[in-house]
This record gives C-alpha cells, sequence and structure tokens, in this order.
C-alpha cells in the first residue's frame, strides 16, 4: 500500500477536494516514476475525484480503468432529504467523463448498474455488479449479546434500537428519534426498558457534538432514553451490533448500505428504508425489515414488534448472520478480479483495432 500526499493534512471540506486534484495527481505520478514502463497492468479508481486521476494515469500508461463511482451526484441529487445541498454541476460533468473513459464500470448493485446506464449512458456492456464485502472474521455474533450489553453497560432486557453512522440529513437519524417518540406516546410503559445509542459523529470535522440531533431528542421529550456516543474503531462497533436489539437505517439514498450487512454479520437484525442497495443488503421480514418510505410510524410500528416479541431478535438475529457469510471479502475479491481479466482483454482488443 502507497500512501499518496495530496492537499493539506486537514481542515479540507468535501467541496474543497476537487481543488486538490492536481496535487493528487502529482503524488501518483511520483510513486510511478521509480518503475520500470509497463510495472502496472490496470487502473481502479473509486468515487469521481479518483476517477478524473485514474482516468489520466490509465492513458498515460496504456493500461485498462476500472470505475466503481460508490454514490452519484444526479441520484443523491435525486433523492435529498431536506435541508441537504445538491451535488454541484462539476461533479455531474466530472462522472460522465468518467463513465465514458473507463473500460468497465463496478456497480454494488444491479439498481447501481442501472443507473449507470440510465443517467450517465453507460454502456451496458461495461457495467459489471459486484456486491461489496466485510470482514466477517471481525463482524461476527462471538460471545453473543448479553456480553457484549455487559461490555457496553446496556442493560440486558431494554430494546435497544441502534443508529450508527455519520449524522447528516441523507442518514436520517432523526427519523429514528421520532419514531421512537411515537411509540413511547403509545407505550410509555416501555421507557423504562428503552436505550437509543447514536454512534457516529457529524459529517465532515467529527469534532462538533451532534447538537442539532440532541435538541431534537430534547423537544420530541426522549432525552432521557437516547446515548449519544462518539464515533468508535471498527472493533467496537462489531460490540455495539452484538449489542443492539436491531439497527435501523431510515437513509434517503445509500449506495450499498455496508453498515446492513456488518450488523447482520454480528447477529442482528436491520430495519431499514428500502432504497438504493439496502432491499440487497436486507432480507424483508426474514433477516429485518425493509420501509418505503421515511414516514416514523411506519418504523415506530418495527419497533413495537420487537419489544413485544424478544424472541424476534435471536430468530431474526441467526438468519442474518447466515445470510450475510455471502458477503465476505473472498467473494468480493474474487468477482473483482474477473471484472479485471474482462477490461484487459477488451482493452487489448481495442488497442489491436486502433493499431490494425
Amino acid at each position: 500500500v502507497r500512501h499518496v500526499d495530496a492537499g493539506p493534512y486537514e481542515g479540507l471540506a468535501k467541496e474543497d477536494l476537487p481543488a486538490q486534484l492536481c496535487a493528487f495527481t502529482h503524488g501518483v505520478m511520483q510513486a510511478w516514476a521509480g518503475h520500470r514502463p509497463g510495472y502496472y497492468d490496470l487502473v481502479h479508481s473509486h468515487y469521481w475525484l479518483s476517477g478524473h486521476v485514474g482516468w489520466l494515469a490509465a492513458q498515460r500508461w496504456g493500461v485498462p480503468l476500472v470505475h466503481a463511482m460508490h454514490t452519484m451526484a444526479k441520484v443523491k441529487n435525486a433523492n435529498l432529504a431536506d435541508g441537504d445541498t445538491p451535488e454541484p454541476a462539476a461533479r455531474v460533468i466530472g462522472e460522465t467523463q468518467i463513465v465514458n473513459a473507463a473500460d468497465r464500470l463496478i456497480a454494488n448493485t444491479s439498481e447501481e448498474a442501472d443507473e449507470l446506464v440510465r443517467h450517465y449512458d453507460a454502456a451496458p456492456a461495461k457495467v459489471a455488479v459486484v456486491h461489496p464485502g466485510v470482514n466477517l472474521d471481525r463482524f461476527r455474533p462471538a460471545d453473543g449479546r448479553a456480553a457484549a450489553r455487559a461490555r457496553l453497560d446496556l442493560p440486558q432486557d431494554a430494546l435497544v434500537p441502534l443508529f450508527a453512522g455519520r449524522i447528516q440529513p441523507l442518514k436520517a437519524p432523526d427519523i429514528l428519534l421520532r419514531a421512537v417518540a411515537a411509540l413511547l406516546d403509545d407505550r410509555p410503559d416501555l421507557r423504562s426498558r428503552i436505550v437509543v445509542p447514536i454512534v457516529g459523529g457529524p459529517s465532515g470535522s467529527g469534532l462538533a457534538k451532534p447538537e442539532g440531533l440532541q435538541k431534537l431528542a430534547a423537544r420530541l421529550g426522549i432525552a432521557d432514553v437516547v446515548r449519544f456516543r462518539p464515533p468508535v474503531d471498527q472493533d467496537q462497533l462489531a460490540d455495539w451490533f452484538r449489542a443492539a436489539s436491531l439497527l435501523v437505517m431510515p437513509s434517503y439514498s445509500e449506495s450499498f448500505g455496508l453498515v446492513a450487512i456488518e450488523a447482520q454479520a454480528a447477529g442482528t437484525p436491520v430495519l431499514a428504508a428500502a432504497v438504493g442497495g439496502l432491499p440487497v443488503a436486507v432480507r424483508d421480514k426474514e433477516t429485518g425489515f425493509l420501509v418505503r418510505g421515511h414516514n416514523p410510524a411506519d418504523y415506530a410500528r418495527v419497533l413495537r414488534a420487537f419489544a413485544d416479541d424478544p424472541a424476534l431478535t435471536p430468530r431474526m438475529g441467526a438468519a442474518a448472520a447466515c445470510h450475510a457469510q455471502s458477503f465476505g471479502w473472498d467473494t468480493a475479491a474474487a468477482a473483482t478480479a474477473d471484472v479485471y481479466t474482462a477490461a484487459m482483454q477488451s482493452h487489448r482488443r481495442r488497442v489491436r483495432s486502433h493499431h490494425g
């Protein structure tokens, strides 16, 4: 792994990243400069910013370009949450150029593959679907829910709906808080046995506290049951997943939702919005529940089902752990290697036809 220096070490907002593309390109070319020609066989870039550098590098080195979008401006802009800023036009143009330049495009799901074709006119033959993988050694049921709750100081018999992720409108943690408030209005008896951990920092610097969400919890009258925790490392995150009754992902858009697979691999069911890759990540009514739309009442109904049936978490959790087994890194790596082979073959054919 070669780390490429580009731009200042901190204080860069996402919006400032495109300004560092020249520095990044320079760093990549420096890393390459010490090698003989033909050292690299292929470039695989991730996200549109790296795609631009990858495009240039692939042309310079005479090798194929494989690109993975992860998220797309046109799709994000079509699914904006209230108060979210749309992605800039420069990104849309940049993404369109990369789609045209790439030999192969890797999509996380067939829905994402369709979006590449529909929104960006990608040639269907260039698009391959590879589900991303998770570390199944790290995310596993391990010593179980009771032990994880003891470690994290959570009551054994409580309903614990967990939110884990960046605190931003797109991820919709506010929907979970509104759903909990609706549940407690309806069932005040549950107040003494519900704990709602919000694990993660605001998108961006990660230093600020999630004030907006804390104020919302207070306004809804549920501040006593919500616990805000700063972002944690992956091993600790696995423990939060194990401890939870369910993971809640009410996102407005999600290219795949790896967090859903990580939680299921740890033996925890997932309640998610039926958007993006989440219907692939979660098997509805088997490893969790998918909700259409973002009405807190719909989420509250599922929370009530988990509160009323203590067997639901272990039963669905076992199915979830089983389902997650097909999303290991080995599977993802093998499928990616197949895409590389295909990209190299089509690139060779293209080069031959140019010279022929």
